[in-house]
């Protein structure tokens, strides 16, 4: 899990200024990837376009503006709604332990290193800057959920590990969200989360090649 909130309206109607109509249709939430209107109303062979808002979005785009290539919308808006929809339910179980998504990333990074890390090595595993790793670490630590030591040879680095009460934390709430996770991805069957793994590890391969350098 890594930290990228997404929040506010950009998200919500997945940047594609589908405003109030976005946020009101949670349950038309159909994968993109797989589907979907193409410039001019087309759709790929055999398919039928999607019903989702996104569709939705484009058809009224190409009606003003129909000069103008829709296609990355029909993707990198559906994959932004589906992250904000997705990331609204995989909350609450965050929520009930009180706990932030970004300070979870932190505890997550922590469990599956199964060491101790620097905070500089967080920051890198938690795509997050080096301030905003701080300040989690600072509120993790007041909860007891890590400890942090210095190094021996260079006072200025930190080793952080977490305690058994953060242990246990991730452990408890972990198979509550894969559950969270689960049930998100039921109506697709195993080849097609198969196929929409294969094709969103690609996409991600190519944007941290490109865009990999920001950090929130």
């Amino acid at each position: 899990m890594t930290d990228n909130r997404a929040t506010g309206r950009r998200a919500t109607d997945g940047g594609t200024g589908a405003g109030a109509e976005g946020r009101n249709t949670g349950r038309d939430t159909a994968v993109g990837p797989r589907s979907g209107a193409r410039p001019g109303g087309s759709s790929p062979a055999g398919r039928e376009p999607a019903g989702d808002i996104v569709a939705a979005v484009v058809r009224q785009w190409q009606a003003v503006r129909p000069d103008i290539d829709t296609g990355p919308m029909e993707i990198i808006g559906r994959v932004n709604r589906c992250a904000a929809l997705l990331q609204q339910a995989e909350d609450a179980p965050l929520r009930r332990v009180g706990l932030t998504r970004p300070e979870f990333d932190v505890l997550g990074t922590l469990r599956r290193a199964d060491h101790e890390l620097t905070p500089g090595e967080i920051a890198r595993e938690t795509f997050s800057s080096g301030a905003a790793v701080t300040k989690r670490l600072k509120q993790l630590s007041e909860r007891g959920l890590v400890e942090r030591r210095g190094d021996t040879r260079d006072r200025r680095v930190a080793h952080v590990r977490l305690t058994e009460a953060g242990r246990d934390l991730v452990d408890g709430v972990l198979p509550e969200q894969l559950s969270y996770e689960a049930s998100a991805l039921s109506g697709l069957d195993e080849d097609g989360r198969h196929e929409l793994a294969a094709l969103l590890g690609e996409l991600l391969i190519q944007l941290e090649g490109r865009l990999g350098t920001a950090r929130g």
